[in-house]
């Protein structure tokens, strides 16, 4: 089965997405996500002007050579742009193949391991009631596992609250917006929340929080510690992920679990914290982490260090990797849970899919391949418009995590 075309397909429904077509000579077709939030022209470029053109005439059933040839071949290995590139070939060529099987993608990684995917929502709110309502919300709406983020007295504005409760979108348009930060005020307001929200749901309902990279590992290990009574299901991004082996000292001294990797894009990245079971659910993704092939292998490490997986599910990621995503969830044996954002109306409209959430659970369908597909007329109609994350600066001015 040759490649015989493949193209980039860029649009902006409510935001940017990066997808990649592939067409074979057998009339089937595959669709890949290449959306790397603030960057996408950059993975767009990469594919079109050094990908393309190197598979055209290659065998589409030939996935692991194709991986190989776009990882090793490359001599410039890893990296977000190289990584989201061959994810978007790596998820086309498996959307190509399940459909020449006639089967669900899930079955051909192996089948399923379990009935649904456990999927966690975001609540969030200016101050501690207001996140306690959006949490009781999302419980109303079926959700078992909620993550919950709050507005920090004394700071304007923080990662996590938005106007929009139910579709929250970081990237502003046009250039970022500057957002203040002050980790000394968020440590004492943190366990607030989580006290609050104990003493009003119980611990029934799973609770997750959000760090996002913005503490030092003795502040992140305070913060854990703190949190120890309220039984978070996970305490995620503490610390940096530059540095894997701060998370020794955060270990040392919390049994919050941790959660770590929606930036990683190799198993590279994330050996050492895997390797010395330094945190208990990995967040590496399809689109960023070299596709379902690479995925499946830092699943499979992770499995052998006690580590479960938790897939990266913002808004930025297009419905095409939400459903590889939970084809690979469904599948996985060590499976944690599955960020779930929703995307707009306009977004669920160009990519129709199979995938649907039911009783705290997504389900990723029967249709054959990855069950999503592309509208291009309709996507068309939303141009890219330039967007970017904000960045973070601390009360003094210095420029910080965002």
């Amino acid at each position: 089965m040759k490649i015989t075309a493949a193209r980039v397909i860029v649009t902006c429904p409510g935001r940017n997405f990066v997808t990649l077509r592939i067409d074979t000579d057998q009339g089937l077709h595959g669709l890949g996500d290449a959306t790397l939030n603030g960057r996408e022209l950059a993975v767009a470029a990469y594919l079109t002007e050094h990908v393309i053109p190197c598979l055209i005439g290659r065998d589409a059933q030939q996935i692991e050579d194709i991986w190989q040839y776009l990882y090793r071949g490359a001599y410039w290995r890893r990296g977000p742009v190289t990584m989201c590139a061959i994810a978007a070939v790596d998820t086309a060529l498996w959307d190509i193949k399940a459909k020449a099987c006639g089967q669900p993608l899930y079955q051909l990684l192996g089948g399923r391991s379990r009935t649904g995917v456990l999927a966690y929502g975001h609540a969030n709110g200016r101050d501690v009631e207001e996140t306690a309502d959006e949490v009781a919300r999302y419980l109303e709406l079926g959700y078992r596992a909620v993550r919950a983020q709050c507005g920090v007295p004394g700071l304007a504005s923080t990662y996590g609250v938005s106007a929009d409760k139910l579709y929250y979108e970081p990237a502003a348009a046009d250039l970022p917006v500057e957002n203040l930060w002050s980790s000394e005020k968020y440590m004492d307001h943190v366990p607030k929340l989580f006290e609050r929200l104990r003493e009003r749901f119980g611990f029934g309902p799973h609770l997750l929080h959000d760090v996002h990279h913005r503490l030092t590992p003795i502040e992140a290990a305070r913060v854990g510690k703190a949190l120890e009574p309220y039984r978070l299901f996970w305490l995620e991004d503490a610390v940096p992920a530059e540095n894997p082996e701060a998370f020794r000292i955060v270990r040392q001294h919390t049994v919050t679990p941790l959660a770590l990797g929606e930036v990683f894009n190799t198993l590279w990245d994330c050996r050492t914290l895997l390797a010395e079971q330094l945190i208990d659910y990995i967040r590496t993704t399809v689109v960023h982490a070299g596709g379902l092939t690479h995925l499946r292998r830092i699943a499979d490490f992770a499995a052998v260090h006690h580590v479960r997986t938790g897939c990266h599910g913002a808004t930025d990621l297009s419905p095409v990797c939400m459903g590889a995503a939970l084809h690979f969830d469904l599948w996985v044996p060590n499976f944690g849970i599955q960020e779930y954002m929703r995307h707009t109306a306009e977004t669920d409209a160009v990519f129709p899919h199979a995938w649907h959430f039911e009783d705290g659970c997504l389900h990723p369908g029967e249709a054959i391949g990855h069950g999503v597909d592309i509208d291009e007329k309709l996507a068309a109609k939303y141009p890219y418009r330039r967007a970017y994350l904000p960045v973070n600066r601390l009360e003094d001015g210095t420029l910080w995590n965002w």
